[in-house]
Formats: C-alpha cells, sequence, structure tokens
C-alpha cells in the first residue's frame, strides 16, 4: 500500500467516575467513553459518530469503506482526526461517480445509535455469493472459550460491543465499541490500512445482533461465517441467504442456533443431553 499521511490520535477507552452502590458506599467506577466524531470527505460533511475513540483513522476508513464511499484503499491520501474540534478529515483521489446519488439515499438501520446506510446498498449491492466457508462445532466451542480473554474495555466498564476476525478458532483481531457497527467499521478500516494482520481470516464475531447491516458489512469483507452471542432479524436471515452466510446466533457456552448451515456445519462435539435442556417439539 502507499504512503498516506495518518494521525494516531487514539484515545482511553474508559473513564472514572464517582458512583453510589446499593450499600451507600462512595466508589470510583470505569465507565466507557463516548466521543462525537464528524468525518469530512474531500471537505465534504458525511455523518457524526458516536465511538470510543481507541482507532479513530481506522474506524472512519472503514466506515467509507462499508458505505461504498470509498473504493479502493489505494484511493486514500490523508487521513486526519483532531480530537479538539471533534473532527476526521479524510482526503482522496477520487469519490464514485454516483455521489451524489448515494448520499442522496439514506436507509436508518437496526444498529446502536441508529446508524444510517447510504444509496440503498441493502437492496442494490452487487456482491456475488460468496465461497461457502465450512466450520465444525468443536471449533466453534474452541474459538467462544478464546473470545473471552478479549472483552477487556467491557469487562471493566461495560456499555459496549465487541466485534472479531478470526481465522476457524484462532482470534486475529478484537475491536470494542459503543456500537457494533463501529466495531466492524474498524475492522474493515484496520484491513485496508494494514494495521492489522487479518489475512485468511474466515469467520466473524460479533456480540451484537445479527441484522441485514451486519450481515452485508461481513459480506463486503468476503467472511462467509458470521457468529454472535444475540439473535438474528428477518432481514439478517434473508440477506445471509442471499450471499451464502452460515449465522451461527446465540452462540454461549454449549449453546448455539445455526441458520442457513446446510451441510456446512460438522456437529462433531455435540454435548450430553441434560434433563430440563430444550427438545425439538
Amino acid at each position: 500500500m502507499h504512503d498516506i499521511s495518518l494521525s494516531r490520535a487514539r484515545l482511553p477507552t474508559t473513564l472514572e467516575v464517582e458512583v453510589l452502590d446499593e450499600f451507600g458506599e462512595c466508589r470510583r467506577q470505569a465507565i466507557a467513553a463516548e466521543r462525537s466524531l464528524t468525518l469530512y470527505l474531500n471537505k465534504r460533511e458525511i455523518v457524526t459518530l458516536m465511538t470510543l475513540g481507541a482507532d479513530p483513522e481506522a474506524l472512519v476508513v472503514g466506515y467509507l469503506r462499508n458505505q461504498g464511499l470509498l473504493q479502493s484503499a489505494e484511493d486514500l491520501e490523508v487521513v486526519q482526526v483532531d480530537w479538539e474540534v471533534e473532527a476526521a478529515a479524510v482526503v482522496t483521489r477520487r469519490l464514485p461517480d454516483d455521489m451524489e446519488a448515494r448520499l442522496g439515499q439514506r436507509t436508518v438501520t437496526t444498529g446502536c445509535g441508529q446508524g444510517t446506510v447510504f444509496g440503498r446498498l441493502l437492496d442494490s449491492t452487487s456482491l456475488k455469493r460468496l465461497p461457502e466457508t465450512r466450520l465444525s462445532q468443536s471449533v466453534l466451542y474452541a474459538l467462544l472459550e478464546r473470545l473471552g480473554d478479549y472483552n477487556e474495555t467491557y469487562r471493566s466498564a461495560g456499555a459496549v460491543h465487541g466485534c472479531a476476525l478470526c481465522r476457524q478458532a484462532d482470534v486475529l483481531d478484537f475491536v470494542e465499541d459503543v456500537g457494533r457497527h463501529n466495531a466492524v467499521d474498524t475492522l474493515a478500516g484496520r484491513q485496508w490500512l494494514g494495521t492489522s494482520e487479518t489475512r485468511g481470516s474466515d469467520i466473524f464475531y460479533t456480540t451484537g445482533r445479527l441484522t441485514s447491516e451486519m450481515v452485508l458489512k461481513v459480506a463486503q469483507m468476503g467472511i462467509s461465517v458470521l457468529v454472535s452471542r444475540s439473535g438474528v432479524t428477518q432481514k439478517g436471515v434473508e440477506l445471509a441467504e442471499r450471499f451464502g452466510v452460515l449465522l451461527i446466533a446465540r452462540a454461549k457456552g454449549r449453546h448455539f442456533q445455526a441458520i442457513n448451515a446446510g451441510s456446512r456445519l460438522e456437529l462433531d462435539a455435540m454435548p450430553v443431553r441434560r434433563p430440563g435442556d430444550r427438545r425439538r417439539s
């Protein structure tokens, strides 16, 4: 990748406030940071994002990538973040020919903080079906165990979502932010900026819901297995079927619900059924 002018404006993800607990005791408690960052693309205001501020350059690049407003990493010239004015300036060599049409069409998604998708990406994307990555039950269980070591901000402060790029049971990169859409955008941005080693990643993990927005963004990254500890929406299922994405919802401990699995999921580690476990009606 060619050299670009890139700031390194990272901020701490938590801060402390004084709280009064149920025992009437005062103590210091870590809480998640939440900062506004207005994104300008070639001097044009695009959106204001609410973020922890842990990796703002990757966040804005990933946002532009996933919205289809940035065609290639090679188009990037400048990515500068200035927290004093809460602004991120991105300068590119070119813009999409249909830039005005894309910005004029917005869909408010179910993302945390009401995310916005430009240009009717949910309906008009040209993405084709993805290669069907296989997954074994034993690998899924191993991955879920390893992911438990990565929720640093959540363990200390809560109020955040986490996303990870994985290669089978190996966690290659993990990001936390106040919204799951920010976390996936940051991972996408890191890929293009070359600030993380995620080549060969074939599984995406999120703590958030498997909505249409999440399925679309992960499909744009070329990944066809999407795992979450949360549930799934109707539109998320529809897009997963369209792009060939295997959804693993409500994945906690030894429990999960696979959707659009077909023959891709190998059940090689089925747990022993215990009294009280849910049975198929």
